[in-house]
């Protein structure tokens, strides 16, 4: 009876943080798709708010994803290798691999803006970088690359790349072939979760991109807050709609190819 009692009480609790959670998101996708927010329901439904955004604002919705997917493949390119020189050099207590790693955390813990103003005095005065979108994606790469590494230098911990790469070797396997067909293989779930993290960080990255921004490279996230203060709420909301309908189908995706590459490489 107790048992019973303490496993309804922990659920009832997890449903209502669950709703607490929950429900704002839900009043403003609502609120996206109601005719009037203030009058309710009772007003009607409609899709003219998502018309207007994206009539308004679809430029800053591809330049994210293009941005978004260029800092994948920049991340990819950088980040990937150098987990696998961490994960070579961090088993003999390299001091320079635990620098390196060290180092690479700096960006998560250090403010956004902080970031975002130490590029723009790095970088400012080159007038034509600063109002691209090259200058943005420099931003997200220094935010979003620890976020592939981690996940890429835990699965290759966790392997038993070094054996099998003696393997390999004692075939006459050189070392971009042991690369490429033993390390990245054995990475895949590692590096597909470090790309799911890598995009959806990107996607709604606002600190850095608020402060690197220029008006011909609004993104998405900017564009939301801009939306909120100046327009209408239903505007606003409407926004936010197409912002989870772009994400959310990606989540679901990434993730679903994650737990494949996990039961493919567990087999």
């Amino acid at each position: 009876m107790q048992n019973r009692f303490r496993f309804y009480l922990q659920l009832g609790f997890t449903l209502l943080v669950c709703a607490f959670l929950v429900v704002p998101v839900v009043l403003s996708m609502l609120a996206g798709v109601t005719e009037n927010f203030f009058v309710g329901l009772s007003s009607g439904l409609t899709l003219r708010w998502v018309a207007q955004v994206w009539e308004m604002y679809q430029p800053t919705i591809w330049r994210s994803l293009f941005i978004a997917l260029a800092c994948l493949a920049v991340t990819l390119a950088a980040g990937v290798p150098l987990a696998y020189m961490l994960a070579r050099y961090r088993g003999g207590n390299s001091r320079l691999a635990r620098v390196i790693e060290e180092l690479l955390m700096m960006p998560v813990a250090v403010p956004g803006l902080a970031t975002a103003l130490a590029l723009i005095m790095a970088y400012g005065q080159y007038r034509e970088f600063r109002a691209s979108l090259w200058f943005i994606l420099v931003g997200h790469v220094i935010f979003t690359l620890p976020f592939m590494v981690r996940p890429v230098l835990a699965v290759m911990q966790s392997s038993q790349l070094a054996q099998l790469e003696e393997a390999a070797a004692s075939l006459g396997a050189g070392r971009m072939r042991r690369f490429f067909g033993i390390v990245i293989p054995n990475a895949a779930s590692g590096i597909l979760a470090g790309a799911l993290m890598v995009v959806t960080l990107s996607i709604g990255e606002f600190n850095i991109t608020w402060m690197l921004h220029t008006p011909l490279t609004q993104t998405l996230p900017v564009g939301l807050a801009d939306a909120y203060a100046s327009m209408r709420l239903e505007v606003g909301s409407a926004y936010t709609l197409i912002f989870f309908f772009m994400i959310i189908p990606l989540l679901i995706g990434m993730q679903w190819a994650t737990q494949a590459t996990r039961k493919k490489v567990s087999l």
